[in-house]
């Protein structure tokens, strides 16, 4: 039930709503249930466009005619064998709306109409897919009711009858198959097929009465494309049973396939006209004038032949209005083709000759839509103007209509234009950062204390650390002094492994001038802590920086006497694996004396 209720507000345009809603208030207030069917329903399921509605009550629909008139209906024709009434509304709907009915046939083309319940009038309509009703009732709106499972066909894309008497019944069922087959592009069902070809063959036609023939041929006009369905029936030969001297080549092709293109346009821009008052005059083109009097009295809806005979004054009176200073602005012009009689708009734009109305109808097709795009939708976010804002709707079109007329063309006058309809800054917020603060800053006095005490043991190692260089540069200078000496001897062999010698008795020295500075300044009672020490002075680059520095730059002669102390503080070395490097450092020593005394 959802899906129709769906399709019902979805599919149907703003005026065939309208349309469907008075019917139902007028069968209300007689106590009629109404139903939509036929044709209507056919083409919501199908996808196909709605050019009709055909709505039927359960009781007699001619007690409606008065209440359908003051509710502004056009009432444009009748037939009262099958009570069924013929309107018209603006916006190009045409409704019928007819009663339930069983109708049978003791002789073709003859039938006895009887009231009767909507699953007996969908049981005695013509083919499947035209044989189903949704309900506009109250309590059961959207409701779908399909006795003949026409659904199935509509997805297969074939038309059945109802009846296998159904062409022997009602003749005139064969020029609507294929009429609907032109329109629809669909298939008949393989049976339907036989008993049509076979009621061509035997004349069954030939029971059809002419007010059933003026229905259809008044259908023809009312075709999207009449002039491919005019065509078909040319070619299955109902034509000569219609109206013989109208045939396709009487039409004006060109003409009709560019007003074609602009009902496309109007469409396109929201204007949805009935063309079918438009298609007469280019599909008789080539008729003579008796020829199209004729054909017009056949029509079953004589108020369409009135339509087609005031559509050039109508269009001239739309004409005049529409090239005054009352439509000299872009926007005038665009409210007043959105206003105006949708007809009288196509009418004008297809049979115009004048160049500044077909360059302004150019515009609203290509131009002016697009001052919709060119809405500052950025500067309107930063002057606070959303769509929560009461009235947002009404400031957006005056702003298109604004935008169209050329006078929006700067930053500024957009926000000058905006600047009345901006709220106020909101204030500012309550900055609540200050007592957070003070909360916080108790837990971290609490937490200095007790880091205090953890940190005092790491404070202790870092200070002899970093007094350990101190002793251990006059060691390095003494080394970097006897390293040139060596250079100078004429021996080379023995620098080598006098320079060697002194480096590790230099690092060696330095190890227990750091323990001696340790032990004063450790104030941790840990023991964990003394091992660290040595490890990090090992690695020290300390050793071999020197030795590079005295490469570059030889020290002078005098401070080779400063390099004696170091020598003679024996005390330190007296193991005795370390005895061989120290009488490797006397022969060194004895070797710089020829230098003094020169």
């Amino acid at each position: 039930m959802a899906d129709y209720i769906y399709l019902l507000q979805t599919r149907l345009t703003a005026t065939q709503q309208q349309a469907l809603n008075l019917v139902r208030d007028a069968a209300r207030s007689r106590g009629f249930t109404v139903f939509l069917v036929g044709g209507a329903v056919r083409d919501l399921n199908s996808g196909s466009p709605i050019r009709d509605l055909d709505v039927v009550v359960q009781g007699n629909a001619l007690k409606l005619r008065k209440e359908l008139q003051h509710a502004g209906l056009q009432l444009v024709g009748e037939s009262e064998g099958m009570q069924v009434l013929y309107f018209s509304s603006p916006g190009g709907v045409r409704l019928e709306v007819g009663s339930t009915l069983s109708v049978t046939f003791p002789k073709p083309g003859k039938p006895i109409v009887k009231p009767a319940t909507i699953l007996d009038d969908l049981r005695r309509r013509d083919f499947t897919a035209n044989a189903m009703a949704i309900s506009l009732n109250e309590g059961s709106y959207g409701l779908l009711m399909d006795p003949l499972n026409g659904v199935a066909d509509i997805e297969n894309r074939e038309l059945r009858l109802v009846s296998n008497y159904g062409f022997i019944e009602d003749p005139v069922r064969m020029i609507r198959a294929a009429r609907l087959s032109a329109r629809l592009g669909w298939h008949m069902e393989e049976k339907t097929r036989q008993r049509y070809d076979t009621g061509k063959a035997e004349g069954y036609i030939s029971a059809m009465s002419p007010a059933q023939a003026g229905y259809e041929i008044e259908e023809i006009v009312h075709e999207e494309d009449p002039l491919r369905v005019l065509r078909r029936l040319e070619s299955e030969g109902w034509n000569k049973f219609l109206f013989p001297a109208w045939t396709a080549a009487k039409a004006n092709e060109t003409e009709l396939n560019r007003l074609r293109d602009t009902v496309g346009q109007l469409e396109s821009m929201g204007i949805h006209p009935d063309p079918s008052a438009a298609y007469f005059p280019l599909l008789t083109a080539k008729l003579s004038p008796k020829e199209v009097t004729a054909l017009k009295k056949t029509f079953a809806r004589q108020g369409f032949v009135d339509q087609i005979a005031a559509l050039d004054a109508d269009t001239k009176n739309f004409a005049a209005k529409f090239n005054s200073k009352a439509a000299a602005a872009p926007s005038d012009a665009w409210k007043m083709l959105m206003t105006a009689v949708p007809e009288q708009i196509l009418w004008l734009a297809h049979s115009t000759k004048s160049a500044p109305v077909q360059a302004r109808f150019q515009a609203f097709f290509n131009e002016w839509p697009q001052a919709r795009q060119r809405v500052p939708y950025q500067i309107m976010q930063e002057m606070r103007i959303t769509p929560d804002l009461p009235g947002y709707a009404e400031l957006i079109e005056s702003l298109v209509f604004a935008i169209m007329d050329g006078k929006l063309e700067s930053p500024e006058a957009i926000k000058a234009f905006l600047e009345p309809f901006s709220p106020p800054a909101p204030p500012p917020p309550v900055n609540m950062r200050r007592r957070a603060v003070k909360r916080e800053a108790k837990p971290t006095k609490s937490r200095s204390k007790k880091a205090a005490a953890a940190e005092a043991p790491a404070d202790a190692d870092l200070a002899p650390a970093a007094e350990i260089p101190a002793p251990a540069e006059k060691p390095v200078k003494s080394a970097a002094v006897k390293a040139p000496a060596a250079k100078a001897a004429p021996a080379p062999k023995p620098v080598k492994a006098a320079s060697a010698p002194p480096a590790k008795v230099v690092a060696k020295k330095a190890i227990p001038a750091k323990k001696v500075a340790a032990k004063p300044v450790k104030p941790a009672p840990t023991k964990k802590v003394a091992p660290k020490k040595p490890a990090p002075t090992k690695k020290t680059p300390a050793k071999k920086a020197p030795a590079k520095v005295a490469a570059k730059k030889p020290a002078p002669k005098p401070i080779a006497k400063k390099t004696q102390p170091p020598v003679k503080a024996k005390p330190a070395a007296k193991k005795p694996a370390k005895k061989a490097p120290v009488k490797a450092a006397k022969k060194s020593a004895a070797k710089p004396k020829p230098k003094s005394k020169r």
